[in-house]
C-alpha cells in the first residue's frame, strides 16, 4: 500500500511512526513538506518515506491519503487539488464534516478518523466515521478501532479527544506540587505517570461495573479521596469541566 499525507503535524507523524513500529506493510509514503523539520526528520529515519514539495505529486501517487492539516487551511488547499474517484481518504481535520469534505473532494470512499499521539506506541482509542474497511484494515494495528455510523455522534468522541491537554496539566500540576514539597522531579514525574497509568488500566479492566461504582469503591467515610473530590465538587471542578466539554461540543458539531 502507497500513503500520502498532506500535512506533517504531530498526528499525521505519530501515525507514521506506530506504522513502522506495527506489522502494517506499506510499500511507500509520500508526506507534505508543509513542516519541513518533522517532514526531514521522517525520511530520514525511514526509507520508504519521501518528501514532494506539491501536494498534488502526493495524491496522484498515493492509494491512501490522509489530510492533516487545519481546517482553515483544509477549505483553502482542497478546492484546489484534483482528486480521482478512486482514491481512499481519511480526514483527521476537527471541523469539517463528511458531506463538506465529499464536495471539496469529489471522493465518495472518505472517512472520519481521531487517532490521539500515543498512536505512535500502538495505544489510545481511534474512532473512524463511517464504517471502513479500508481504514479500519490500517488503525487496526495502530489501536483501538471504534466505528460510528452517526457523524453527529462522532462529534462527540472528537470533544472528549480534547481532554489531552487538560490530563497533562493534571500530571503536570501533581508533579510540580510534589516537587515543592522537596521531592526529586525525575521520581516526582515517574510516580505520577505510573499513578494515572494504572489507574487508567484498573479503569479499562473493571469498565463493565460503571465509573460510578469506581468513584465510590476508590473512597472511604472521611477519608482522603473523599476530601479531595468534595473539595473539587465545592470549586465546581467537574461543572466547569463539563461546560468545556460541550463548548469544544458546539464548535466541532458547526458546519
Amino acid at each position: 500500500m502507497i500513503l500520502g499525507f498532506i500535512g506533517t503535524g504531530k498526528i499525521s507523524s505519530s501515525i507514521v511512526y506506530g506504522i513502522f513500529k506495527s506489522k502494517f506493510k506499506v510499500k511507500k509514503i509520500y508526506i507534505s513538506s508543509r513542516n519541513i523539520n518533522i517532514a526531514k526528520k521522517l525520511a530520514k529515519k525511514f526509507k520508504v518515506i519521501k518528501v514532494l514539495n506539491n501536494n498534488q505529486d502526493i495524491i496522484n501517487k498515493s492509494s491512501v491519503i490522509f489530510l492533516g492539516v487545519t481546517p482553515n487551511v483544509g477549505n483553502k488547499i482542497l478546492p484546489k487539488l484534483k482528486f480521482s474517484k478512486n482514491k481512499k481518504i481519511i480526514s483527521l481535520i476537527s471541523t469539517i464534516n463528511l458531506e463538506k469534505l465529499k464536495k471539496l473532494t469529489k471522493v465518495k470512499n472518505i472517512v472520519r478518523a481521531t487517532p490521539l499521539p500515543p498512536i505512535e506506541i500502538k495505544k489510545g482509542p481511534i474512532i473512524i466515521c463511517p464504517p471502513s474497511k479500508f481504514a479500519k484494515n490500517i488503525f487496526k494495528y495502530l489501536g483501538k478501532v471504534l466505528e460510528i455510523r452517526n457523524e453527529k455522534l462522532s462529534y462527540k468522541f472528537w470533544s472528549t479527544a480534547s481532554l489531552m491537554a487538560a490530563f497533562y496539566e493534571i500530571l503536570n500540576t501533581s508533579s510540580k506540587w510534589l516537587v515543592k514539597k522537596g521531592i526529586n522531579k525525575k521520581l516526582a514525574d515517574t510516580y505520577t505517570a505510573e499513578l494515572f497509568l494504572a489507574l487508567s488500566q484498573d479503569a479499562l479492566n473493571k469498565s463493565s461495573q460503571g465509573y460510578k461504582k469506581l468513584v465510590a469503591d476508590s473512597q472511604t467515610p472521611k477519608g482522603l479521596n473523599m476530601q479531595v473530590l468534595n473539595e473539587l465538587k465545592k470549586g465546581k471542578f467537574f461543572t466547569k469541566f463539563t461546560k468545556a466539554l460541550e463548548n469544544v461540543n458546539k464548535r466541532v458539531s458547526k458546519k
